[in-house]
């Protein structure tokens, strides 16, 4: 990681172990969100009305914000400017988690599907990455997707050389000659394979269900504020109810997303082929209640430990507590920092919104 977002992040977690220990009752809310696949939605209803409209149910404002620079919204909830943020399983547990702020998963989203991608330029076979330069946000999912592919075919990270690359840069720099490997998500992965010279050679289908996007809040904030909650679930699932609809609205709805992150209806389409969305409410309660996903944190503590991204000194990958939705806890339950939880998505199952 550069040394800039290096010192974000480390002056991110500083600043949230200064927040009061208490959130109290309040009435407006920011919410920030990058530009991917999955998260187009929070755009999409802030446009259209649909986030007024839920807030306004709730008697609460609700300021929806979209960041260029996807870890820059995340050091930026971690400080406490903002009380949502979209963001992936494993940089929840990264990032606020493991800056000390209690963080619970309100929505799970959904899973990539394919969305995720290494890709080699002139090379068709994922062995042919060994002693080569790739490009990637480092400590990210896409550092952890490398992780997961050299793991499968006999490699380590010892025989590349990893180099830090922002998410808004990754287009640009694959068409330099330099760059001959990276991995990245959607909607850059669909821009470098439209080029003659790039393959995908190992993506995010091969390890379905371990890449999940998430809209997670404050803690403190949720608990004092459970109408927060309700109103993001019911924008969530009236806004993707509407954009999976096969409707004229629905296709309208597409082709305004499709636009929003650079592409069109059709682009847009071809990454929500690639997306495990749960659109239906009942299916990611299903998701999060599975023992499937205390699996998968697992897995993704572990190799957060290995990279030493959760703190200084850590002992082990016990060091912070994971509260999955049945109450059970991964690592310290003295120190549960990131909580996955069904109650906003089962109201929604329940038409109880």
């Amino acid at each position: 990681m550069n040394l800039l977002k290096t010192a974000a992040i480390v002056l991110a977690a500083t600043t949230a172990l200064t927040l009061p220990a208490f959130a109290q009752a309040k009435t407006d809310f920011k919410v920030a969100w990058s530009i991917y696949v999955g998260w187009m939605p929070w755009g999409y209803a802030e446009e259209h009305g649909i986030v007024d409209k839920w807030s306004e149910k709730y008697g609460i404002t609700i300021e929806v914000t979209q960041f260029n620079d996807y870890v820059e919204s995340m050091n930026q909830y971690t400080a406490g400017a903002y009380d949502a943020v979209s963001l992936t399983n494993m940089d929840g547990l990264s990032i606020p988690a493991a800056g000390g702020v209690d963080t619970t998963a309100v929505i799970v989203g959904d899973f990539s599907s394919g969305n995720d991608a290494v890709i080699l330029k002139n090379a068709t076979e994922l062995a042919d990455i060994a002693g080569q330069t790739v490009n990637l946000v480092e400590f990210s999912v896409s550092h952890y997707l490398l992780a997961r592919a050299l793991d499968s075919v006999g490699l380590t990270e010892r025989d590349v050389n990893v180099v830090n690359t922002a998410d808004p840069d990754m287009v640009g720099a694959f068409q330099t000659a330099d760059v001959t490997a990276l991995v990245t998500w959607n909607p850059m992965v669909s821009e470098i394979l439209a080029l003659p010279d790039a393959t995908s050679v190992f993506d995010s289908s091969m390890i379905p269900g371990e890449i999940i996007d998430l809209m997670v809040a404050n803690t403190e904030v949720l608990e004092a504020n459970p109408d927060f909650g309700k109103a993001l679930a019911g924008i969530w699932y009236e806004t993707v109810s509407l954009m999976t609809s096969d409707t004229p609205e629905g296709a309208a709805a597409r082709a305004a997303m499709g636009a929003a992150s650079g592409t069109d209806q059709a682009g847009f389409e071809a990454q929500l082929a690639a997306t495990k969305l749960f659109a239906d409410p009942k299916e990611a309660v299903a998701f999060v209640t599975s023992p499937d996903l205390s699996a998968t944190m697992d897995r993704v503590r572990t190799f957060l430990f290995d990279k030493g991204l959760l703190g200084s000194g850590a002992p082990s990958a016990d060091v912070i507590g994971i509260e999955l939705a049945d109450g059970t806890v991964l690592g310290d339950p003295n120190f549960v920092k990131l909580r996955f939880t069904d109650d906003y998505m089962q109201l929604a199952a329940d038409n109880a919104l």
